[in-house]
């Protein structure tokens, strides 16, 4: 019996301790810090997303898409052939 009141109290106070403790998110960062950079070939594969967006925006507008043609197919080719350019 005193056995069991005892490990209610450790219980209630580990409880208590656990639940007044602050929160600490996981992905908080000290102050100051900043978010990491994107490489070249990053920065490279938005410009070319832009430019094959815009593409694909015209042509769609004029009418001028293949029968069948979805966005993924149409920016595999044009990331392709930019990427073959060398932009």
């Amino acid at each position: 019996m005193m056995m069991t009141r005892v490990m209610a109290a450790a219980m209630t106070a580990a409880l208590v301790v656990a639940l007044s403790a602050s929160p600490v998110s996981a992905q908080s960062k000290p102050e100051g810090a900043s978010k990491r950079q994107p490489t070249a070939g990053q920065l490279a594969v938005r410009e070319r997303a832009k430019k094959c967006g815009a593409e694909w925006q015209e042509a769609k507008a004029a009418g001028k898409i293949e029968k069948g043609m979805k966005w993924p197919k149409f920016w595999s080719a044009c990331n392709k052939r930019l990427k073959a350019a060398g932009a």
